[in-house]
């Protein structure tokens, strides 16, 4: 394992005098995660921010109730990953539930259309003849200057639903909906796309019933939010209070049963029982899977399989989503090799490698460079772009991951700015962004990069750190611990999962299953023998036996042959002294 600094979050000195019925454990987590009162641990729907808190929601509401009471044609114009798929699936079920009849939904291909609204897409409708009178963008629009004017020349109105950041130029579309776009007061601006789609239904079903348009019976959008729960998890979106909301009420129904067919499919191929789930299983399970379709082959099989009715079709799909995600590992794998590969060959220690990576392959996919450059992040705590070559055989598309501390989509300003025009477009997030580029261009780039990171980090940024909320105590290294902290999220984005550090005896260590490594372990002060796994350390690992270890780790159930007992999820261990 690579070394990392054990950092540990800070924690009020004093007990805070709210949630006294909770356990002390969880009074001293969530107080380190910021929470300074009981709402902000209150999921209840009606904590949710207003819709009509949203910039532009009046208008769309207005374009959709028209769109209904007219029976126009409505297209959906979605995304390739886990937070399109679900937010197309969204739209269509919610549109439809509120009386829309003629609504269908088209998924750009990342090979051939690249990301979002392109006028070539709005161009292939008018050859096909299937031109709508309305399109809704969805997890996109917001940088889709030309692809809305070629749909507005052609008559067709566009309203824009996304949440990504805004670009200095906003398309000239019918109403944008999006928490950030300049001017917008909506309070949440960490709602994913799934999310803004979701708010648009409930403004515009609030204006039905106030029109008396509304269907009879009333129809509940709220069992939609098990979709909303996926995506918002699966975009790795920070779960502020109003995400957290969704995605508790997500969990809920997924747990009950009350899911969609593909969500509790999905869960099956995967061996999870879907009463027992929890946030993690939404972004590390289910989100996976779905994401493969857009990677690999076409996420209209991912969003037919959230929109498939009925349990057989759901499985069907659901089987060929896990082959795909399968397909997806084996190809990341065999590019991670030729990624360490080729860092090795740059014969450089750790410390002399960039400070911003730039990485490139003409056998690498396009579909799995994003979790590639993820991984190589993680393996040199550098921000990283992975690039891949592009269909048309010149340029070459990047996916970029970063690190605390550094917003990729800024450092990309930067580069733009210095050099106009080297990137043919770019875009994205803090932590994650894509780009376009003539292959003549990579080395001029990954120098322009490279200056640009370092402009922005202080060398300590770059060592590798892992944040822990401190140490059980023996007492506390138990089962009801795990099943305590499970039900205790939702965790993710910036409200993270607990993680324990603590010093160990190795009572004996093993690999298992080729990759892993096996522990027994026992609590430096004493107490219980318990078990620990710590996955994908590779066969070649330090004898802990003798030294014992400082070990980072996840409390969890295990269930083995019928018994549950407590066990470690190792994130990280090192040898003592």
């Amino acid at each position: 394992m690579t070394p990392k600094k054990i950092l540990r979050r800070p924690s009020p000195d004093t007990t805070p005098d709210w949630g006294q019925n909770l356990p002390p454990l969880l009074r001293r987590l969530y107080a380190a995660r910021g929470v300074t009162s009981d709402d902000q641990l209150t999921y209840t729907l009606k904590h949710l921010a207003s819709p009509m808190d949203l910039r532009g929601v009046d208008r769309a509401v207005a374009l959709l109730a028209e769109a209904i009471t007219s029976q126009q044609r409505v297209l959906v114009l979605g995304d390739f990953d886990a937070d399109g798929a679900t937010s197309t699936a969204v739209a269509m079920l919610g549109l439809g539930m509120l009386g829309l009849n003629d609504i269908d939904f088209r998924v750009p291909s990342r090979f051939s259309d690249g990301y979002g609204l392109t006028p070539g897409i709005i161009h292939r409708l008018r050859d096909e003849g299937a031109l709508p009178d309305l399109l809704v963008t969805v997890d996109n629009g917001i940088s889709a200057v030309e692809g809305v004017r070629a749909a507005r020349e052609l008559g067709i109105r566009v309203v824009v639903t996304d949440h990504h950041l805004a670009g200095e130029t906003l398309p000239e579309a019918d109403a944008i909906v999006n928490p950030n776009q300049p001017g917008c007061p909506f309070l949440s601006k960490n709602a994913a796309g799934v999310g803004v789609m979701f708010y648009v239904l409930t403004a515009l079903r609030k204006h039905l019933r106030e029109q008396g348009l509304l269907p009879e019976p009333q129809p509940n959008l709220g069992n939609l939010l098990d979709l909303v729960a996926l995506g918002t998890v699966a975009d790795v979106v920070p779960l502020d209070h109003n995400n957290r909301i969704f995605v508790e009420q997500g969990l809920r129904r997924i747990r009950q049963g009350e899911a969609r067919p593909g969500i509790l499919a999905l869960l099956e191929v995967a061996g999870r029982d879907h009463s027992e789930i929890s946030s993690t299983d939404l972004g590390f399970v289910v989100g996976p899977r779905l994401n493969a379709a857009g990677r690999l082959d076409d996420m209209s099989v991912g969003i037919a399989c959230l929109l498939a009715d009925s349990r057989d079709e759901a499985q069907r799909l659901a089987r060929e989503l896990d082959t795909f995600n399968r397909e997806r590992r084996t190809i990341e794998k065999d590019m991670k090799t030729q990624a360490q590969d080729l860092l090795a060959s740059m014969s450089l220690d750790i410390e002399g490698l960039p400070w911003g990576l730039a990485l490139f392959d003409t056998d690498w996919h396009q579909g799995v460079i994003g979790i590639l450059a993820a991984r190589i992040r993680e393996q040199t705590h550098r921000p990283t772009i992975a690039f891949a070559p592009d269909d048309n055989g010149e340029d070459i598309k990047g996916s970029a991951r970063s690190i605390p501390g550094l917003h990729i989509r800024d450092v990309l300003a930067v580069v733009d700015a210095r050099h106009p025009g080297m990137m043919k477009k770019f875009g994205g997030h803090a932590m994650a962004a894509g780009m376009t580029l003539s292959r003549g261009d990579l080395d001029a780039f990954s120098d322009a990069f490279d200056r640009a990171v370092r402009d922005t980090l202080r060398a300590e940024d770059l060592e590798a750190a892992i944040t822990t909320d401190g140490p059980l105590s023996p007492d506390e290294l138990h089962l009801e611990t795990a099943t305590l902290l499970k039900r205790a999220g939702p965790w993710g984005q910036h409200f993270p999962e607990p993680l324990f550090d603590g010093n160990f005896r190795v009572v004996s260590q093993r690999i298992v299953g080729e990759n892993h490594l096996k522990l027994v372990l026992q609590p430096e002060e004493g107490g219980a023998i318990i078990d620990g796994i710590a996955f994908n350390t590779g066969p070649e690992v330090p004898d802990y036996t003798k030294t014992g270890a400082r070990v980072v780790y996840k409390p969890d159930a295990n269930t083995f042959r019928g018994r549950t007992n407590l066990q470690l999820l190792v994130d990280y261990l090192e040898p003592l002294g």
